[in-house]
């Protein structure tokens, strides 16, 4: 399998907001937290033209995607999604050592992320350690997410 790293185009951020969905639902989330995280979801043509944001292609198909958001301690890594039937694949790794390659030509020493508690392992696979969680509540259910970062 050829996987090819590019930078993602403006005109396809409705390609990769229904890839998000995609890779959310993946986890067995109900369709009213997928909806209630809508926004958080959705990727724009402005956060691509504003972010280092990439995808993952097997030929003409967008199979993943992620971003490095730059922010005034370091670096964020945002919207890293899967297409699901290409989880397991090798893409997720890909991508994520792309993005490493590039933060490092950034100058920047890590990358944080705020991590979906099912990708956690892919994470810690890949060199992530927790460096804490984020703490929130979605329909009166407690919700942690694991706070990672990856040393460049």
């Amino acid at each position: 399998m050829n996987i090819q790293i590019r930078r993602a185009m403006p005109g396809e951020a409705n390609a990769l907001t229904k890839l998000a969905h995609a890779a959310k639902r993946h986890w067995g989330y109900p369709a009213n937290w997928i909806a209630h995280w809508k926004d958080d979801l959705t990727i724009t043509p402005d956060f691509i033209n504003r972010n280092e944001t990439f995808v993952a292609t097997i030929g003409e198909e967008i199979v993943g995607c992620c971003a490095i958001v730059l922010n005034d301690s370091g670096a964020e890594l945002e919207h890293m999604w899967i297409k699901p039937e290409r989880m397991g694949a090798g893409v997720g790794r890909t991508l994520l050592l792309y993005a490493k390659d590039r933060a490092a030509k950034l100058n920047v020493s890590a990358l944080e992320l705020s991590a979906d508690p099912n990708a956690e392992g892919f994470y810690q696979r890949m060199g992530a350690t927790r460096i804490g969680e984020v703490r929130s509540e979605i329909e009166g259910q407690p919700r942690v997410l694991p706070r990672m970062r990856i040393e460049i």
